[in-house]
């Protein structure tokens, strides 16, 4: 079983880099919320139909059978025409602490609207559910390197 050191099963940690950021670790709102709540680590704007990356400065460890889905928070899709780009996000339990960037945590958004929409600093932008997960008894040799598309197939010649 992986652990961190307080010996819990899962939670998040701030990244290598954002330790003096400002960086707010996610949580539930209420007793019997599923998702933990991810804050903007920078003020942004997205303009009408344009979309951005945010950086939270967190980085969560879990079970290997298990996976923190993204999504957005309900009220920035209907109040605000806000989505999330690719409308969830996975994040596999081997992108904690990857070589490329200790697996910080982004939260991709797209501004569905016409209308011009700030996302200020501290803001609640996203929920992360952790999750089980089954598979079908294959174990790929492959390790995870690196973070966002690192586990990407390169075409192979001839």
């Amino acid at each position: 079983m992986l652990y961190n050191r307080n010996h819990v099963p899962r939670g998040f940690e701030v990244a290598k880099g954002f330790e003096d950021k400002g960086v707010i670790l996610p949580v539930r709102s209420t007793q019997r919320s599923a998702g933990y709540d991810f804050y903007a680590l920078d003020n942004a704007s997205l303009i009408p139909h344009g979309a951005d990356v945010l950086h939270t400065g967190v980085k969560a460890f879990m079970q290997p059978d298990e996976f923190l889905m993204l999504v957005v928070r309900s009220s920035f899709g209907i109040k605000r025409s806000i989505i999330l780009g690719g409308a969830c996000s996975v994040i596999d339990a081997d992108y904690y602490g990857n070589e490329t960037n200790d697996g910080e945590i982004l939260i991709p958004l797209r501004n569905l609207g016409g209308t011009s929409q700030k996302i200020r600093k501290g803001e609640r932008i996203a929920q992360g559910i952790f999750m089980k997960y089954l598979t079908c008894g294959d174990e790929p040799e492959t390790v995870r390197t690196g973070g966002i598309g690192s586990s990407d197939s390169k075409e192979k010649d001839g």
